[in-house]
């Protein structure tokens, strides 16, 4: 019989702090500017077919590239320590080299002049 009155307590406060959540978590002005959508400095609102900007696009995929990159070479400094050190070295040698290749692509089609 106690175990239930705990019971029934816990559910009543989670009850309890749902709903004092939800009622403090509302926005109190409803403003159609915060609540309209806003992607890559374009006006969603008035107009709708402007065309989008190709060079935006491709800082913004340079810069996915080398986040990635960073993300994949960090762990390779932890492994250098229980790994063998011919492998090790062949394959970061590898991943180097690749990303310098596309780095070089990219230097070679004009990608990294960020104005023209």
């Amino acid at each position: 019989m106690l175990v239930m009155k705990y019971m029934f307590l816990i559910i009543l406060i989670n009850i309890l702090m749902v709903v004092m959540i939800t009622v403090l978590s509302k926005k109190s002005i409803m403003d159609t500017q915060k609540l309209s959508p806003f992607e890559c400095g374009f006006n969603p609102i008035s107009k709708k077919r402007l065309p989008f900007s190709i060079h935006f696009f491709m800082i913004a995929i340079i810069f996915l590239i080398f986040d990635v990159e960073i993300v994949i070479i960090m762990p390779m400094v932890l492994t250098m320590k229980f790994s063998m050190m011919k492998f090790w070295m062949m394959t970061c040698t590898t991943f180097i080299s690749i990303l310098l290749i596309g780095l070089y692509y990219e230097w070679l089609n004009g990608l990294l002049h960020w104005t023209k």
